[in-house]
């Protein structure tokens, strides 16, 4: 495989300009190359590989920044939410180490500025070996911030932020919010739309000027991105008046050169994410080449936990619209479990997302694993419903397939109770898990009920009772017939009578606590 160039750190803060980062202490340079984004943990064993940023979450003192700087000497810097506090002895820290300590502003959660910082990663990914600036994304943007002199961003078809310029503090709030969440703020879509402005835009081949007439608002000028004709995204810049003639020209010709650039970004990212998914498949199901693919993806030698997640929403009547669906949520599975480990890895396989997570052995691996999942689906709750299976932690690869296994019968489980949003680890449901899989055996070998429940749902079926019905009612309210009464909405006295007939007819002894345990089991594996 040839080499790819990575972004210094120079670079980064250069793309991302003052509204999120500043240096807080610099070492001298800014020319380190960067290599990834790790997220401190106190309660996690402090592995930084060399050129990682350091979000430093919960880092607040002077003392504590020196301590994490000792403790992570190859990192590229350490990001420390604002106001920092450097002292004489963080400076002589920096120096001793090489690690500049970076500010972020207070208006970005750790979340965001991860995001970002991975986004700028994967634009320095994408490019050729001797390709200029002009082959990136958040190049293009300051080049055209410096062109129109003013604040740009570079946006997909769903007004979710590709790129932005420097100055973005020169803009107004609703810029500032809307680069920090990566997606323009609903409120601003919803009065662009009531007001026709994306169908001026998607309509015309020119810039088009909207006047938004607000307090605080500064106008846009924005221009579509087009191949043929596809709108693949925009481009709009924070105006306080309409451009020039010339910088409308220069605004169009930048709308081509974007074009290309995402029409390259989709094949290398639609050629990575189908290797990642044919990698991450073949360490799942285990065997001779499992190896390898765990090595390529850069897990062979770490501790795992794989999660399995699955939107819970009915796509059937769009099956396009549900393959997307399907793929933007695996997407952000995999932005969400790379922020908690630089190597995590996740692709979709059929309709369920798998992604495998390292974790340092601390004890309760798989507790935490299913914190991670739960804190996933809080996220994406109001765009993605779904749940998440986690499997056992696998100390080796070769019982990753066994944790990819826990995963799926934990997910199973969640689908089976019909709830969504939630997510649970293999040991909280194993019991449930292997009714279910006792419930195959039993439908693959055509069996059916036997001994008194069987005969209960015989009479049942001949002569319209309920008795099946009653019996579970009975012993799932331990036997208190007033709160099983009232579960089947009958009187009590009606229930008792039905009980009585329900002995009679089926033989079945609820004093015998056997009895009540093989006809509980039999209502469970036979869901009737």
């Amino acid at each position: 495989m040839r080499s790819r160039p990575r972004a210094s750190l120079g670079r980064i803060l250069d793309d991302l300009g003052s509204t999120v980062l500043d240096v807080a202490a610099s070492p001298g340079d800014l020319d380190s190359e960067v290599t990834g984004v790790h997220i401190f943990d106190p309660l996690d064993e402090l592995i930084v590989p060399p050129g990682a940023i350091v979000l430093a979450v919960g880092v607040r003192a002077a003392a504590d920044i020196c301590s994490l700087l000792r403790r992570a000497p190859e990192a590229a810097g350490v990001v420390v939410k604002l106001p920092v506090e450097v002292d004489e002895a963080v400076r002589a820290t920096v120096l001793e180490t090489g690690v500049a300590v970076l500010g972020l502003t207070r208006a970005a959660s750790w979340a965001q500025v991860a995001a970002l910082l991975r986004s700028l990663l994967a634009e320095a990914d994408l490019a050729e070996p001797g390709e200029g600036p002009q082959g990136d994304l958040f190049s293009l943007a300051n080049a055209l911030c410096a062109l129109l002199d003013a604040p740009v961003t570079i946006e997909d078809r769903s007004s979710r932020v590709l790129a932005f310029s420097g100055r973005q503090d020169e803009a107004d709030q609703g810029r500032v919010e809307t680069v920090l969440g990566r997606q323009v703020p609903e409120r601003y879509l919803r009065m662009l739309d009531e007001r026709g402005f994306f169908k001026q835009l998607y309509q015309s081949s020119e810039p088009v000027y909207m006047e938004l007439d607000d307090d605080g608002v500064i106008n846009r000028t924005a221009v579509a991105v087009r191949s043929g004709d596809e709108i693949l995204g925009s481009i709009w810049a924070a105006v306080r008046e309409p451009l020039s003639d010339q910088r409308r020209r220069a605004l169009a010709d930048a709308a081509k050169i974007v074009a290309l650039q995402l029409l390259r970004e989709r094949a290398g990212a639609d050629t990575q994410r189908r290797l990642r998914a044919d990698l991450l498949s073949t360490v799942l199901a285990g065997g001779a080449d499992a190896p390898e693919a765990a090595g390529r993806l850069g897990i062979a030698t770490t501790r795992l936990c794989v999660l399995a997640a699955q939107l819970t929403g009915d796509a059937a009547d769009d099956p396009a619209r549900g393959e997307s669906d399907r793929q933007r949520f695996c997407d952000a599975l995999a932005l969400h479990v790379a922020a908690i480990h630089p190597k995590a890895a996740a692709a979709p396989v059929g309709s369920v997302a798998y992604a495998v997570l390292p974790l340092h052995s601390v004890g309760d691996e798989e507790a935490r694993a299913v914190r991670v999942a739960e804190s996933f689906l809080a996220r994406v709750g109001p765009r993605h419903a779904a749940n998440i299976g986690v499997g056992r932690l696998a100390a080796n690869l070769s019982q990753v397939a066994r944790s990819r296994a826990d995963a799926d019968r934990a997910l199973r489980v969640l689908r089976a109770r019909g709830t969504t949003g939630q997510a649970a680890g293999y040991t909280d449901v194993h019991f449930e898990s292997l009714l279910l899989q006792v419930a195959d055996v039993a439908a693959a070998e055509e069996q059916a009920p036997t001994g008194p429940y069987q005969r209960l749902l015989q009479h049942d079926a001949e002569h319209g009772t309920e008795l099946a019905a009653t019996l579970r009612a009975y012993l799932d309210a331990f036997g208190d017939v007033t709160a099983a009464s009232a579960r089947v909405h009958v009187h009590a006295n009606t229930f008792r009578y039905r009980l009585k007939r329900l002995v009679e007819i089926s033989g079945l002894d609820l004093s015998d606590p056997d009895a009540r345990l093989i006809v509980m089991l039999q209502m469970r594996i036979f869901g009737r």
